[in-house]
């Protein structure tokens, strides 16, 4: 019944009214939310790099703040995998014939996920995912799981159903219908896809290198390729933020990336820690200087 109501919703619509009351820089009203969230959610105000409230432009402000950079080291395990985000991991295992399990008997493809692109989806082919949940107390900040040079982003419009446990065990397919950004990297473990899931209430989603990708919502699928002058970021820099949370999805080829024993559906994980290993397969990262046809080989999975 919840994910029915959700269907008849204006989703965007109402995402675009929350967008203008969490940028308000009225300081009643602001301060007001904050203030609540805080104490619903249980926000640890200690790890922020900022603490007075006051001092916040606006909620999104407060949503999106920085933490002090020892709240959350990174890994120094070797071949360590870190944590692109702090959340609940949702699920987490292996690709299947192209399916990425979601939950309860339900399943999407990474082709459809991709925005419908068999090219971009064949080099995880058998691979692995990680789907992860940021709740309104976690830092919604993302970072990268590896060092990787950038290749493509793709914004696909699409519907906003929550992304919560009760939503995503009732709409069949949900995160490849809801609207994402997906970005695309040459790593050391091979190629790797960062998703960004939209969501009732997820105003807009922005990159570093890009600014707000959405909004706009668009019509079609639409991509920027990163041919020449590609950034790279290392591991555990920022790539990107929610403003209001999300989902972020992660995936992998075959044979370059093994999670943890006990990352598995319903764990809390925090920014930085060790989630996986990378295999012996890794390879070196190809930048934008290197040869655009051992690029777009590599990105077939061959």
């Amino acid at each position: 019944m919840n994910a029915f109501l959700q269907s008849l919703l204006p989703q965007h619509t109402l995402s675009k009214l929350m967008s203008k009351l969490t940028h308000s820089e009225i300081v009643w009203v602001k301060n007001l939310f904050i203030k609540k969230i805080i104490q619903h959610y249980g926000v640890n105000m200690d790890e922020a790099l900022v603490q007075d409230i006051n001092a916040f432009k606006s909620f999104n402000d407060f949503f999106t703040r920085e933490l002090k950079p020892e709240a959350r080291p990174l890994s120094t395990e070797k071949n360590a995998l870190v944590s692109p985000a702090d959340g609940v991991v949702s699920q987490a295992g292996n690709i299947t014939a192209g399916d990425i399990f979601q939950a309860k008997g339900k399943s999407f493809t990474v082709t459809d996920l991709l925005g419908g692109s068999f090219e971009r989806a064949a080099p995880f082919n058998d691979g692995v995912f990680t789907t992860i949940y940021l709740s309104p107390k976690d830092y919604h900040r993302l970072h990268m799981p590896l060092t990787g040079t950038l290749t493509e982003m793709v914004h696909v419009p699409g519907r906003l159903f929550s992304v919560n446990t009760a939503t995503t065990e009732a709409v069949a397919g949900l995160f490849a219908r809801n609207e994402r950004v997906c970005c695309l990297f040459d790593t050391e473990a091979g190629p790797m896809a960062l998703i960004l899931v939209g969501a009732i209430f997820v105003s807009s989603v922005e990159t570093v290198w890009h600014g707000v990708v959405t909004p706009p919502t668009r019509t079609s699928v639409q991509n920027w390729l990163y041919e020449d002058n590609a950034p790279t970021l290392e591991q555990g820099a920022e790539m990107g933020r929610f403003n209001m949370g999300s989902t972020i999805i992660v995936l992998f080829g075959k044979d370059y990336v093994e999670w943890n024993a006990d990352f598995t559906a319903n764990k809390a994980v925090k920014l930085g820690e060790m989630i996986g290993k990378t295999s012996q397969k890794a390879a070196p990262v190809v930048t934008s200087k290197g040869n655009a046809f051992s690029t777009l080989i590599k990105r077939l999975g061959f």
